[in-house]
């Protein structure tokens, strides 16, 4: 059976400009997709300014919302903390998490950036997967730094055997991560690979900014696809992307 694969920046729960708090819709409409792993970026893990002007907010933090009664594994990367919460990247996982660690790749005060890197187990196998979750910086600069991060994480954690997806919101609009991820990593993304380019997903209403992406390597993609009937498009200011991939077997990378 292939790995089912989504990947979406949540804004925190909020439409686009914050206009709506929408976490209760954009629960069913994740688990409506039933993924097995799904990477979240953005995604809040207290926040009690929040918390005491909706009356609906959720009593344990929202990957654990989000994930509640359907995939019953989670890792959660904290990168931003403030006044009245935090925020950060999280994994949920219908498969045993192994091992994760987040690791903090930020560059100024202000951009608080993570690389959370989780492993998983595959029961009929037995085999591990390893999975990044990643929201990277808006400055150009910043990014191309951090994405040489990315591929020292990946070098120094990562087995050259092992099968691997990074996906996350990487706000790389001008296409640079492309190639430094392909000669540093051996990345694949899943949308040039089905359809020769990456994926618009920004914003979410009139999608135009190929900002999102999925990345594999050691596996082969079977579908992919950008999530674009309502209610995503209301329900956060990025369009979620959809991945369907098989393992490579053993035998071709070891």
């Amino acid at each position: 059976m292939p790995l089912k694969l989504l990947t979406l920046n949540t804004h925190k729960g909020f439409t686009t400009f914050n206009r709506r708090f929408v976490l209760h819709d954009l629960r069913e409409a994740v688990r409506d997709v039933a993924a097995d792993i799904v990477f979240l970026q953005e995604v809040i893990g207290i926040h009690q300014r929040h918390a005491a002007r909706h009356a609906n907010w959720p009593a344990q933090p929202q990957y654990q919302f989000l994930a509640e009664s359907i995939w019953g594994n989670v890792a959660y990367g904290c990168n931003a903390v403030y006044e009245h919460g935090d925020h950060g990247n999280a994994i949920l996982s219908k498969y045993p998490i192994l091992r994760y660690r987040n690791h903090d790749i930020s560059l100024n005060r202000m951009e608080r950036r993570g690389v959370l890197h989780c492993v998983i187990g595959m029961p009929q196998t037995g085999r591990e997967v390893h999975l990044i979750c990643t929201h990277l910086s808006l400055r150009e600069t910043h990014r191309l730094r951090q994405l040489q991060q990315l591929c020292g994480i990946i070098a120094s954690e990562v087995p050259p055997q092992a099968a691997l997806f990074v996906a996350g919101d990487f706000n790389d609009w001008r296409g640079r991560a492309h190639q430094v991820l392909q000669r540093a990593a051996g990345l694949k993304e899943a949308f040039i690979e089905g359809g020769g380019q990456a994926a618009a997903s920004f914003p979410a209403r009139w999608p135009l900014l190929q900002l999102d992406r999925i990345y594999f390597r050691n596996a082969s993609l079977v579908h992919s696809d950008v999530l674009r009937a309502k209610p995503w498009s209301r329900l956060s200011d990025h369009l979620p992307l959809y991945a369907e991939a098989m393992l490579a077997p053993l035998e071709r990378v070891t």
